[in-house]
């Protein structure tokens, strides 16, 4: 069976939330609701997945990537972060505006397109959002960082990773500065989950869990482009 362009899409946002969870399993649910699909039409193409072993489906589980349908996703990945590079880099779209573009080029583009992009793009490490982007031989970056939410009040901090395709959401985190590369001190933290007072260069911000659950950030100084 040959692996269509939209079977890709699904092999990649499986990979991307199960690198997130750090755990291999991902509920059928939660794919469906990272694609926007209903919870019949992920089932399936679970079975279509399955049926040409690129997926492992454990019932109350959920489905993990088998070491092909893994290739394949970060054949996917590589293509869709590219292109979203060269959507913001070269062609000036802003960042919130290049998730769907690419979902519609990425699965369309020949390699030869692709080297071109990535060369005109400078080879970029990462995607305008942070994301690693996996090399040629489908290895991806080892990135050390943390989510945000997770961290008591410290100093010496940078935005490392933006988990979120919500245009609205990432059109205000630029706004107010909290981009990858971005220097910030956590300067407290309410209880029982609530806002974060940040320092962004000389002015502070709050910002609620919701927006602060999809930022992970790094050591200062160990961020790279």
């Amino acid at each position: 069976m040959s692996v269509t362009s939209v079977m890709q899409d699904y092999l990649a946002e499986t990979y991307r939330i199960a690198s997130y969870q750090q755990s291999d399993y991902v509920s059928t649910s939660e794919l469906a609701e990272r694609m926007h699909k209903t919870a019949p039409a992920v089932v399936r193409m679970a079975s279509r997945l399955k049926d040409a072993e690129l997926i492992e489906h454990e019932p109350y589980q959920g489905i993990r990537l088998t070491s092909e349908g893994e290739r394949q996703a970060l054949i996917s990945i590589r293509r869709h972060r590219l292109v979203e590079v060269f959507l913001v880099d070269i062609m000036g779209f802003g960042w919130h505006e290049v998730h769907d573009e690419s979902e519609k080029l990425s699965g369309s583009i020949s390699n030869n397109l692709l080297m071109r992009i990535n060369t005109m793009a400078n080879n970029p490490r990462r995607c305008p959002h942070g994301e690693p982007i996996p090399d040629e031989d489908g290895n991806m970056p080892i990135i050390e960082d943390f989510p945000l939410v997770d961290l008591d009040p410290t100093h010496q901090l940078t935005i490392s990773r933006v988990n979120t395709h919500d245009a609205d959401k990432l059109q205000y985190l630029q706004d107010i500065h909290l981009v990858p590369g971005q220097n910030i001190e956590l300067i407290s933290r309410a209880p029982f989950n609530g806002p974060l007072r940040l320092r962004i260069g000389r002015e502070e911000q709050v910002i609620g869990m919701e927006l602060a659950s999809a930022l992970r950030v790094c050591e200062r100084g160990s961020f790279d482009i």
